[in-house]
C-alpha cells in the first residue's frame, strides 16, 4: 500500500508537537493517546492494526495486536482522517521532554529499526511490526532488549527522542554509544553490545558495564536523555550516578 502524502510542521522547544495537514480523505496514524488537538472535519477511529494491509483478516489483526503488546505499546492504533473539504489539521504531542524528527522512509530504503517507544505517528500506509534482535548480548544488556519496532513504507514517519536528538551518518565505521541512548537506526546497521573496557573501567568509570556498538553504513539516531535516565535522576534518593543507567535486564537484576 502506497503511503498517503502528508504535510506537517513541528513546533515547541523542550516538549515538541507535530501538526499534520491533511487533504480530504488523507489519513495519519498515531499511538493511542498521542493526539494533542484536531480541527473541524477530522474523524478518528481506533483500530487493531496500522491499515497498511487493508485485506488483512481478523486473525492477522489479532496477530498484529499481539505483536504490539509484546513491544509494550497499546494494541490499538488511532486513525485520523479528514472527511471535509479543503485542508484540516491534527496535532500530536511528544510524551516527555525531547525532540520529534520526521523521517522519509523512502529515502531510508523503506525500513528503519527503532526502540519500542520511539514511534509517534506516520502517514497511512506505514507498516509497524516487531523486530527481534538476534544477538543474545544485545537482547539482555542493550537497554532496548530483543524486541524492537520496525517501521516500513514509502511515506513520512515521526519518531521521538528524549532530550536532544542526534542524527549520525556512519560510513563503514563503528560508533560506541551508551546503551539507553540508541533511538533507532537504518536497516542494515549492525547493533551489538560490548564491555565498557576492563573491570576497573566497568565498575568505576561511570559509563555502565556495557556499551552499544552500531556498525556499518547508514543513519543512526541517538537521544541525549533517555526517559529511564531522566526518571532516575529525578527520583528521591538518587545517587546521580551514570553507572546506574546501564539499562535493560541487567539493571533490574542488579537491583533485585
Amino acid at each position: 500500500m502506497k503511503s498517503h502524502e502528508i504535510d506537517y510542521k513541528i513546533g515547541g522547544h523542550d516538549i515538541q508537537y507535530v501538526e499534520v495537514e491533511l487533504d480530504p480523505d488523507e489519513t495519519v496514524i498515531a499511538e493511542a493517546g498521542a493526539m494533542l488537538y484536531m480541527k473541524q472535519d477530522i474523524e478518528f477511529v481506533t483500530k487493531m492494526g496500522d491499515g497498511s494491509e487493508p485485506e488483512k483478516g481478523l486473525f492477522g489483526k489479532l496477530l498484529s495486536a499481539a505483536q504490539r503488546k509484546l513491544t509494550g505499546e497499546s494494541i490499538f492504533i488511532t486513525h485520523f482522517t479528514h472527511r471535509g473539504t479543503g485542508k484540516s489539521h491534527v496535532a500530536f504531542a511528544a510524551p516527555y521532554p525531547g525532540t520529534i524528527v520526521p523521517i522519509d522512509l523512502e529515502k531510508m530504503g523503506g525500513t528503519i529499526i527503532t526502540q519500542r517507544d520511539a514511534f509517534l505517528c506516520a502517514a497511512l500506509g506505514t507498516k509497524i511490526s516487531l523486530h527481534f534482535n538476534q544477538k543474545l548480548g544485545s537482547g539482555f544488556f542493550g537497554g532496548e532488549g530483543f524486541i524492537l519496532q520496525k517501521l516500513q513504507g514509502d511515506g513520512t514517519a515521526f519518531i521521538h527522542a528524549g532530550g536532544t536528538l542526534i542524527e549520525y551518518e556512519l560510513n563503514n565505521e563503528t560508533l560506541k554509544v551508551d546503551t539507553g541512548c540508541v533511538v533507532g537506526f537504518q536497516n542494515g546497521i549492525d547493533f551489538n553490545i560490548q564491555r565498557a573496557g576492563n573491570l576497573k573501567s566497568m565498575v568505576f568509570g561511570g559509563e555502565g558495564l556495557f556499551l552499544a556498538t552500531l556498525s556499518g553504513t547508514g543513519t543512526v539516531w541517538l537521544q541525549s536523555m533517555p526517559i529511564s535516565k531522566l526518571i532516575n535522576q529525578l527520583s528521591p534518593g538518587s545517587s546521580n550516578s551514570r553507572k546506574e543507567d546501564s539499562g535493560g535486564l541487567l539493571k533490574n537484576l542488579l537491583e533485585s
